[in-house]
């Protein structure tokens, strides 16, 4: 007799999730192993993801080129946002960057062979290809947010200190949601990624820059309803000592890590929606 059936785990959901943590931690390993068997390739690929998404910091230095402010930001409050958010959905890009095939195995039918491990599909779906290269992309975030923190004359409280890492943490963590609510609609709309990528890669570019240069609709958008805002744009406002644009308190700054517990409770309702809505191709 097995242990397990003697013995019951007393949190059947905690060790689902045990489950999952584990074998994604042993699917990105093999990936990581595949990887660094060909370093001089790897490289190569992670010096270019950091030269690609370099050239978007390279766009706003050419834009400071003719002018000393942006929506009344200077360069390096731009910096500080652009790499917050860098640096959060690079994060995220490396860890769940992969859902957006979800559509891709529903219509080739390999979606069934996930099904049929003793595995969660959601585990299976992020680590699948792994890219260790997105840490170019986390790489010159960090960078661009450490020119920020050097440049800029801020009054650092330890209350400041300790939101930058909650920033990125909480930043990850609501991409991650998106990217997860994007993957379960393409059960439903199978070639839908381009969607979830709006939302995402999209995401991230739109809170590269300051909210007083966008529409307040858009602003309440993405404050109200995909709430993007709580990556970057509202605690980094707090750090820098600016008002929001809606005229939102200040203690809204504080809210990320509660607002991306909201948005993965949402997340996984919609991913287990979508799952229980998939019908295999033999079917």
């Amino acid at each position: 007799m097995v242990a397990a059936e003697v013995f019951p785990f007393p949190f059947p959901e905690r060790r689902r999730l045990l489950e999952g943590v584990r074998a994604y931690g042993l699917i990105m390993a093999m990936w990581v192993r595949s990887t660094m068997a060909y370093r001089a390739s790897f490289a190569m690929t992670v010096f270019g993801d950091f030269a690609v998404t370099a050239f978007d910091f390279v766009t706003i230095l050419l834009m400071f080129s003719h002018v000393d402010a942006l929506g009344g930001y200077s360069l390096p409050e731009i910096a500080l946002l652009y790499g917050l958010s860098a640096t959060a959905f690079g994060l995220c890009d490396l860890l769940l960057g992969s859902m957006d095939r979800v559509g891709r195995r529903v219509r080739d039918g390999t979606m069934d062979t996930l099904l049929v491990r003793p595995v969660p599909v959601l585990a299976q779906v992020a680590a699948d290809r792994f890219a260790l290269r997105r840490v170019g992309r986390i790489t010159q975030g960090l960078l661009v947010l450490g020119y920020a923190l050097v440049t800029l004359d801020i009054a650092w409280t330890p209350l400041k200190v300790l939101m930058l890492p909650t920033m990125v943490v909480s930043g990850a963590a609501i991409f991650g949601a998106v990217f997860v609510a994007g993957a379960a609609f393409q059960f439903v709309a199978q070639d839908a990624s381009e969607v979830q990528n709006s939302f995402t890669y999209g995401g991230t570019t739109l809170l590269q820059y300051p909210p007083t240069i966008f529409a307040k609709d858009l602003v309440r958008g993405v404050t109200f309803v995909v709430p993007l805002a709580f990556v970057s744009w509202l605690p980094a406002l707090y750090v820098l000592g600016r008002e929001y644009p809606v005229g939102l308190p200040q203690w809204v700054a504080f809210l990320p890590p509660l607002v991306a517990a909201g948005c993965w409770g949402l997340a996984g309702l919609a991913w287990r929606t979508g799952l229980r809505s998939y019908r295999s191709t033999g079917s």
